[in-house]
């Protein structure tokens, strides 16, 4: 006996100007697509649908998600797309998603993310590019499963002491930001294979980059450390992909 489909609802690229009436009937639906339409909100009623697994959100103008999206806690599992809209600032409610493994906020004008970050404790992969960032909160130190870290294009001038502890981070992704020197907490990274610090303020490398024990490529272009530098020689002569 086979198992049921999954119910999915895809609506990408449909021209809506707002939520179909028929999304709210479907509280069996899974996967919702709404990406790539004209949305500007999204109506309360979101946090009905109980077995969604996947949402979509991604290139429309919103401005605002609803708070009931934190009613969502015991299902969104999966992914949560909100990438390219006009958000000012993700809810507070979003944090009570700590069952969520993947999580696309960026390029929107966010400035900030919630101090709680750290809550969403099951993100394996955290995108929050483009976003005028200049810090990450204190408590992002919780998101102990992150295997990926995605926050270039900010404007970034350093990371909390507490990302230390993100001891399964694999990539980091810290282009065009304005670190002056890469950050002391990275030097505790035991797993970290990808280093993405170009377009940063850099001038010289830390002695102990060449001591993280799994980092297979280092990005340094379009800074002012020096090719011939001795963490670079290091670092190439054990095999690591280094580009200045």
């Amino acid at each position: 006996m086979t198992g049921q489909a999954a119910v999915r609802l895809d609506y990408w690229r449909d021209g809506l100007g707002s939520v179909p009436d028929e999304v709210w009937g479907r509280r069996d639906c899974e996967v919702l697509i709404l990406a790539d339409n004209r949305l500007t909100a999204i109506p309360a009623g979101l946090g009905r649908l109980h077995r969604l697994h996947t949402l979509d959100l991604g290139h429309n103008a919103l401005t605002a998600l609803p708070e009931d999206i934190g009613a969502l806690a015991g299902s969104l599992t999966r992914y949560l797309y909100v990438h390219d809209n006009r958000l000012t600032a993700l809810p507070d409610a979003l944090c009570r998603l700590d069952r969520l493994g993947y999580l696309n906020a960026g390029d929107n004008p966010l400035g900030r993310l919630p101090a709680e970050i750290g809550e969403m404790a099951a993100l394996v992969e955290l995108r929050v590019q483009r976003s005028e960032l200049t810090e990450l909160p204190a408590s992002a130190a919780g998101l102990g499963r992150l295997r990926e870290l995605w926050l270039g294009g900010n404007g970034l001038t350093g990371l909390p002491d507490g990302v230390a502890r993100l001891g399964a981070l694999r990539v980091l992704e810290l282009r065009d930001n304005a670190l002056p020197h890469v950050p002391g907490a990275l030097r505790g990274l035991p797993l970290l294979r990808r280093l993405d610090l170009r377009g940063n303020r850099l001038g010289e490398l830390p002695h102990w980059i060449a001591e993280l024990p799994a980092l297979e490529k280092l990005d340094l272009r379009w800074n002012a450390v020096d090719d011939a530098a001795a963490p670079v020689r290091a670092l190439r002569e054990r095999g690591c992909v280094v580009l200045t």
